[in-house]
This record gives C-alpha cells, sequence and structure tokens, in this order.
C-alpha cells in the first residue's frame, strides 16, 4: 500500500513537495489508538531508540556504580551536534569507566554546526571519535561491558553479550523477534534491527509507563526518561527539534529522532507510545509529523502552542532571508488526528 501524504511543502500559495508516511499511536496494553499508512511495516528506528539501547546500562548497575548523573545518562541516550559540552561529557563517562577515546568503535565525526567546527580548526583541533553522535551511547555501552567484567573488544558485534542484551530488551519491550534476518549495520556500526513499527510504539507506550515490565526494568526506563527531560540539551543541542520540545514540554514528552525520517515519542499522562516514519526520509517531514501528534495528544498552554507551532509550520527562508514558503501538515492528517 501506498502511505498517504502527511506533509506538504508550499512555494508562495503552491504546493511544491510533498512527504508521505506512517504513523502509530500505541497504548501499553498493546492497542493502537491511532494509524496512518503502513503500520505493519518493519522499519529500522535506528537512533530514535537508543533510550531503549540505554536500558541495560542502567539494569546491569553500570550507571549507579560509575555515578553517571542525568547530563551523562542523557547523553548514553543521545543523538548530539558534537558540541563541546557533548564531547567533554563522553570523554568524563569513559574516564569514570577507566576508558578513554581510543575504545570506541564509532567512528570519527565532524560536529554538526559550522561554528563548531570552527572552534575545532581555530585551535589546530581534528573531530574525533567523541564528536561522534552516538559517542554517549557507546560509552554506556563500554561502561556496561567494564561494570560487567566481560571483554570491552568488539563491544559492536551481533554476539558480544552487551549487544545481546540490548536485543533482549528490544524483543521484551515490543514483542517482536528480532535475528540476523531482521539486522542491519547503523551508522555507528552496531546492530540496527527493522522493528514492526506498531510494536516500536508499544516499546515507548511502556517505556513512558513501566506497564508490563518488571520493576528493574520499570525502575530503569524512569530513570532515562527522567534524565532526558531534565537535561534535553544533551539529547541533541542547540537548534534541535528533540531538545526544544523536550525543553518547551517540560517532562510532558519524550521524543528522540532516528535517521530516515524516523522519530519515537513517549507521553506518560496519556500511557501512549508514538513512531512515525517520513517515507523519504526527509528530517523536516518527520518533525512536522510528529509536532502534529503531540498537537492531537496534548492539551497546550500558551507556551507550548508558540514553541510547537514554529516547528509544526517551518518557514522556508531564501538566501536573502525573505520568506518563501513552508513545511505543513496536510489538512486530512490534521482532521483525522483531532478525532483521537
Amino acid at each position: 500500500m501506498d502511505n498517504p501524504v502527511l506533509v506538504e511543502v508550499t512555494r508562495g500559495n503552491i504546493v511544491e513537495s510533498r512527504h508521505r508516511g506512517s504513523i502509530a499511536i500505541v497504548d501499553a496494553d498493546g492497542k493502537l489508538a491511532f494509524s496512518a499508512g503502513d503500520v505493519e511495516q518493519g522499519i529500522f528506528a535506528r537512533s530514535a531508540i537508543k533510550a531503549l539501547q540505554a536500558i541495560p546500562m542502567v539494569e546491569s548497575g553500570a550507571a549507579e556504580a560509575l555515578a553517571f548523573d542525568d547530563a551523562e545518562l542523557a547523553l548514553a541516550c543521545a543523538s548530539h551536534n558534537g558540541e563541546e559540552t557533548h564531547a567533554n561529557s563522553a570523554r568524563i563517562m569513559l574516564f569514570k569507566a577507566g576508558l578513554t577515546e581510543e575504545d570506541l568503535m564509532c567512528g570519527t565525526q565532524w560536529p554538526k554546526h559550522m561554528d563548531d567546527c570552527v572552534k575545532l580548526i581555530k585551535t589546530d583541533e581534528s573531530p574525533c571519535q567523541l564528536h561522534n553522535n552516538c559517542s554517549g551511547k557507546h560509552a554506556g555501552f563500554l561502561a556496561m561491558a567494564k561494570t560487567l567484567g566481560v571483554s570491552t573488544d568488539n563491544y559492536i558485534g551481533y554476539d558480544h553479550p552487551v549487544q545481546a542484551e540490548i536485543r533482549n530488551v528490544l524483543e521484551q519491550m515490543g514483542g517482536s523477534i528480532l535475528g540476523r534476518d531482521t539486522c542491519g549495520t547503523d551508522g555507528c556500526s552496531i546492530p540496527t534491527y527493522a522493528m514492526e513499527q506498531q510494536k516500536t510504539a508499544l516499546a515507548f507506550a511502556r517505556f513512558a509507563t513501566g506497564v508490563g515490565l518488571d520493576p528493574v526494568r520499570a525502575n530503569a526506563t524512569e530513570v532515562l526518561y527522567e534524565a532526558c527531560v531534565n537535561e534535553p540539551y544533551m539529547v541533541a543541542g542547540k537548534n534541535r527539534f528533540c531538545t526544544e520540545i523536550m525543553d518547551i514540554f517540560k517532562g510532558r514528552v519524550f521524543v528522540k529522532v532516528g535517521a530516515e525520517g524516523v522519530f519515537c515519542a513517549a507521553l506518560p499522562e496519556l500511557g501512549f507510545g508514538v513512531t512515525l516514519k517520513c517515507d523519504d526520509g526527509a528530517e523536516r517531514g518527520a518533525e512536522v509529523m510528529m509536532a502534529s501528534v503531540i498537537r492531537s495528544l496534548l492539551p497546550l498552554s500558551e507556551d507550548e502552542e508558540k514553541g510547537l507551532h514554529a516547528w509544526e509550520h517551518q518557514q522556508l527562508m531564501n538566501r536573502r532571508d525573505i520568506l518563501v514558503g513552508e513545511v505543513r501538515p496536510v489538512e486530512d492528517i490534521k482532521r483525522l488526528l483531532k478525532a483521537l
């Protein structure tokens, strides 16, 4: 089936481009509260599930043993900009575990924003693995391995105990069966799995509520949720959807971007998990979709309305800073979401 058009891009009064996609909103009992498009498809949620991948680090006792604070726990769930604060926090996490940047296997990456790249160049520095947007996640993997006394060598491997435990958590949280047949390799080199979209949403409903989880896991999800909403800057950084939305909503919403147009969210006050996918992989389309979902689900204060609107109706400016169009949700999806 073709997924519906959910977002349109205008130039003047004319629609110039369109983004198709799918949305799954699920409660913690697995009931599908809303769907648009094919939500039974397997999607690589990629970085959108980093908070789920961090659960074993907390459950194992590694986070407590190494005294990771909220900022460091949030960084373990992050796709960060590679700003100085992100790189330094990843370095500290590794130091606490008796490790260094050399132990990482995520690869080198330039910071996301030009001004942070310029800072490195001006000081005659080069980007390193600490600047990789996944360095916090990898520092968490290494911390878990070191605390458990297992080898840190090839901790990214499919059969490594850290990756095996992450796979177990993903299966139990969402009810999927994951194996090599659904496995790919992520940008940071760890295994990534094509999970059914609505089951990924179920995992985030459980992440939001603890429903269906044993006490140890429910505690781990609460610890990670609170860390991320308390330290949203560490989850992404400046000028980023995840940081700004969590800052605006002050604990009401956890949201996390993944590559190729994926977002996941957890809304504790409603008990819902959300997973969406923009078919063409466009982050702008996925951001507008997620903003529309949040608007449809939550009553908004004046400040929340103002902050959300800027992401739901993204202005397009040309190189002379002239407004030429916008990225916005289509009326059909707004109408359907209002029925929730």
